[in-house]
């Protein structure tokens, strides 16, 4: 991987970490089209620059994640409510995690899970449209949170999307659109800093370390992320909260759609 390689998976994490498009599944997508090869490094990159990205939550809403006039104990819920719903998605994570990294660069799992997840999401605002009227802005159970949580699991599979997966999680507990999608990027923070932690370990450990110049793409690959995401997330709550899912839906059939063509025709991503 070279640095203009990585400045362009970094802006594609940047614009889609945020929307139920699947973020991954871009990033393997965008990989196999520059004829990336799925190495050790390649795989830490695309996991560790979703940490960047998800920074840019820390900035947008740091009067969410830091105590504003003492506040304390409606910071305690707050964390405590994160970990809650992180709690899934760990214990998953670390028991199959093997499994998952091999699914990392199958674009025909990419293909089907964004099809399947487009199909989805053209019912989605009818199925929700009562939430959206009557639902909470804010999450006030505990359990709720763990449900949520139980939904992220799901978008540990590439394609999925981690943010659709929570985001409908949240409206399944009474959110809102808005409020399902703000406490989806919320549980992205610690979800992606243990992410990016286990693997930046493992990576060490087993593959003995970084090779020259690899340190530098992670700093830049991260920074990028980080401005192109903080530009683009305010964006997509206005979108969601006005327009909905459908358009998201399309997106993700059509995409899904011409990979699985691609596939059957063994036309290479690189070729296109």
């Amino acid at each position: 991987m070279d640095l203009i390689q990585a400045i362009v998976l970094a802006i594609v994490e940047g614009i889609t970490e945020f929307l139920p498009i699947s973020s991954t599944g871009h990033m393997i997508i965008a990989s196999s089209i520059m004829g990336i090869a799925q190495e050790d490094f390649t795989k830490l990159f695309t996991v560790c620059i979703q940490l960047g990205a998800i920074l840019s939550v820390v900035v947008i809403y740091w009067k969410k994640f830091l105590p504003a006039g003492g506040d304390w104990p409606a910071k305690i819920q707050f964390y405590r409510r994160l970990i809650i719903a992180f709690i899934p998605s760990a214990i998953v994570g670390l028991l199959l995690k093997k499994q998952i990294d091999l699914l990392l660069d199958n674009v025909v799992v990419v293909a089907i899970m964004l099809l399947a997840g487009g199909v989805l999401f053209l019912f989605l605002d009818r199925w929700f449209k009562a939430a959206e009227e009557r639902g909470d802005n804010e999450l006030h159970s505990d359990r709720k949170s763990f449900l949520i949580g139980c939904f992220q699991v799901i978008a540990m599979i590439p394609g999925v999307s981690r943010s659709a997966a929570t985001i409908i999680g949240g409206l399944t507990q009474k959110l809102n659109k808005r409020a399902a999608a703000e406490f989806s990027f919320f549980l992205a923070v610690p979800t992606m800093f243990a992410a990016t932690a286990k693997d930046l370990l493992d990576f060490v450990q087993v593959g003995g370390g970084f090779a020259e110049g690899q340190l530098l793409l992670l700093l830049i690959g991260n920074l990028v992320a980080f401005v192109v995401a903080f530009l683009a997330i305010r964006s997509f709550i206005a979108y969601l909260t006005k327009h909905g899912f459908k358009v998201f839906g399309y997106y993700r059939i059509v995409v899904g759609l011409v990979l699985l063509l691609l596939y059957f025709l063994e036309i290479p991503l690189s070729l296109v």
